[in-house]
């Protein structure tokens, strides 16, 4: 007969690999929308400790902002359709 505690052990197990998984495809999906946000705010930030004019990145960076926020107001679940749409 097998212990329950064993049982236990791996269903503790398999929710945190599910409980991982979905922290890391959010992440990506984070990543995706505000990725070229973060890059150009870091690179505005680099130049500006460098001494350098950084407002040319930071420009790009609202930008890119403004974009990921026109993107996120767009995509809600509502109007979500998937491929569906796409193939007609």
């Amino acid at each position: 007969m097998r212990h329950p505690r064993i049982r236990q052990r791996g269903q503790g197990m398999t929710e945190y690999i599910i409980v991982v998984a979905l922290v890391a495809v959010a992440a990506i999906a984070v990543y995706q929308l505000f990725g070229q946000v973060v890059r150009s705010q870091t690179a505005a930030m680099a130049k500006e400790l460098a001494g350098e004019d950084g407002s040319e990145q930071s420009r790009m960076a609202q930008s890119a902002a403004e974009a990921a926020a026109a993107q996120t107001a767009a995509k809600t679940l509502k109007s979500f359709t998937g491929n569906a749409a796409a193939s007609q």
